[in-house]
């Protein structure tokens, strides 16, 4: 991992994962969204890959994820909904060691400022595993922008105060400051 020299801020090392039946990487706006937000914000995306709505593809390919050293952040779009193919929360819930509940009440929260009552549809969560934090997003690229820009964005930001995920992320020497 490196960090800024200017801003002291650690580049996370990041993979983006796309649930889709129909998503390819020509119009997988989501996925690409995700990507070039992080790299903008300065992280590294390592991987990218797009699988279908399958809870056991989903958990095969974040599971791998979770167990290699390289990779700290996991952001997955789609898969969130309540149509019987929409299977991510199934995939990635066995998976986690901790839950971060308070990722997907504060998404409603944000998505119900910007869609009004069609939010309480989203199972957005997040959680913890062997030091690698887990995102799990709506499909589209709005949900994702919501996401990046009003949660994400600033919770792996590490100069981000008075505390950040970063702390928790493997391979990290970083604490959390008080609210003092």
């Amino acid at each position: 991992m490196s960090v800024n020299a200017i801003t002291n801020k650690q580049a996370l090392n990041f993979a983006v994962l796309t649930v889709s039946d129909t998503r390819t990487e020509e119009n997988d706006t989501s996925g690409q969204f995700l990507k070039m937000a992080a790299s903008d914000d300065g992280h590294n995306v390592l991987e990218k890959q797009i699988v279908i709505d399958d809870k056991f593809q989903i958990r095969a390919v974040v599971s791998n994820w979770i167990a290699s050293e390289n990779i700290q952040v996991v952001v997955i779009t789609g898969g969130t909904g309540f149509t019987p193919r929409d299977t991510t929360p199934e995939a990635v819930l066995p998976l986690f060691e901790k839950e971060i509940e308070g990722f997907g009440e504060l998404f409603r929260h944000q998505s119900y400022l910007e869609i009004g009552t069609s939010t309480v549809q989203s199972r957005a969560l997040a959680g913890m595993a062997n030091g690698t934090a887990i995102f799990c997003v709506p499909g589209s690229t709005g949900a994702c922008k919501t996401a990046w820009t009003g949660i994400l964005k600033e919770q792996l930001d590490s100069t981000h105060r008075p505390c950040n995920f970063v702390v928790h992320l493997k391979n990290v020497v970083a604490n959390c400051v008080s609210r003092g």
